[in-house]
């Protein structure tokens, strides 16, 4: 998200990390995908999650200044993480964007559920993951200081000189961390009195996705949907890699710990699939009971706000990342956050396939709904749409 401030502090090298190999699933393409992310990168652990669970040979490559100047600034406009170098040299950017184009390419094993209840709730949790569990995920690196910091500095530094000096490293990554530390809180509204309702949310959260894992190898069975995709970008590269929020995570949900580790490095083999007959375990109702309860009226109230600029802005095709603040609610206690169309873009997903439903589906799909408090924000209408259009958040239709 703030990528662009290693412009001004991360010295230049392209680096390759490593490079994984198809063949599991019988892909024969050669290694032309390119992959630009790091390690501590919410959303790259996302896509490389991804490329790793289809096997599509990729190299994965750290977004170094000399990538940004290069290559990332200059097609996409702005610097940004990941992207994706495709083969026939296009540059894809935004994680869903980038899966949906490499699903085109590589269907099978599909991450999208073809049931209509395992889809919906799939699109709903990656949602969740992408847009409302990054809270959670800056909270847990950026308040523990005196646990994450110096791992945080390494990390950083390494990926500003990857050569330079272990001894020096820290200090090429102070900048990123004093501007990070302190960036996260207004943009998301974690203020100190949300730390107590965001851990105490978060670890209900991790209990009750511990249950359903006992159970279950991923959200929906054994293959890995976007819904699982939408999870691991914040549970992995923040809440699972990063010192403090790792160790509570392996001492109160080991199992979830154990599915991040799965999700990373999939195992080569064939799975069987989703659950038969659309089945959504309950075990999952808690998860999209609490989406329900805390982002969903931010989700609903975002597309109003959505609407009310693009009436002030009748000119204007490209929408502002942020256009204005509102008020969320965690554990009973509110806090302001700036409202981000590009929530709203995520949320269109889920509300264009259940408004696509048939009588017969939504009979089955509804009741659950309602019984977790989500039927009436499911049914909300989104007067302005927006579209992702040349690496931007455009008003349809303009």
């Amino acid at each position: 998200m703030w990528a662009g401030l290693y412009l001004g502090w991360a010295r230049h090298r392209i680096v390759v990390s490593r490079l994984v190999r198809g063949g599991a699933r019988g892909i024969s393409e050669p290694v032309t995908y390119l992959h630009y992310g790091t390690e501590v990168s919410l959303y790259s652990g996302k896509t490389r999650a991804y490329l790793r669970y289809k096997g599509i040979p990729f190299e994965d490559r750290v977004a170094t200044i000399e990538v940004y100047r290069s290559i990332i600034v200059p097609e996409v406009g702005r610097p940004v993480i990941p992207v994706v170098r495709t083969p026939d040299g296009e540059l894809l950017q935004d994680t869903t964007v980038i899966i949906d184009a490499l699903e085109q390419r590589f269907p099978e094993p599909s991450i999208y559920p073809e049931g209509p209840m395992q889809r919906l709730f799939a699109l709903l949790l990656e949602v969740y993951g992408d847009e409302w569990l990054v809270m959670p995920a800056m909270h847990y690196r950026w308040h523990p200081r005196r646990d994450n910091l110096l791992f945080l500095l390494r990390e950083l530094g390494r990926t500003a000189s990857p050569r330079a000096p272990r001894l020096v490293q820290p200090l090429l990554g102070l900048p990123a961390a004093m501007f990070f530390g302190r960036k996260y809180q207004a943009y998301f509204g974690v203020t100190p009195r949300m730390h107590g309702p965001i851990e105490r949310s978060y670890e209900a959260l991790l209990r009750d996705l511990d249950a359903h894992l006992a159970d279950h190898a991923f959200l929906f069975g054994t293959r890995p949907s976007i819904g699982d995709l939408g999870l691991i970008g914040p549970l992995y590269a923040h809440l699972y890699r990063d010192p403090a929020p790792g160790r509570l995570m392996r001492r109160i949900a080991p199992n979830v710990a154990r599915w991040v580790e799965r999700m990373q490095q999939p195992e080569p083999r064939h799975d069987d699939g989703f659950l038969p007959d659309d089945e959504v375990p309950e075990t999952l109702y808690p998860l999209l009971a609490r989406m329900f309860d805390e982002q969903l009226p931010i989700l609903v109230d975002t597309i109003g706000r959505v609407h009310a600029w693009a009436l002030e802005h009748p000119d204007r095709a490209r929408v502002s990342r942020i256009i204005g603040a509102h008020r969320y609610q965690i554990e009973g206690v509110s806090e302001e956050r700036k409202v981000t169309p590009f929530s709203q873009w995520m949320f269109q997903r889920p509300l264009d396939l259940y408004a696509s439903l048939d009588d017969a589906a939504r009979a089955r799909i509804d009741p659950v709904l309602e019984r977790l408090g989500g039927l009436a924000g499911l049914r909300t209408e989104v007067p302005t749409r927006l579209a992702y259009r040349d690496h931007r958040l455009v008003v349809e239709g303009r």
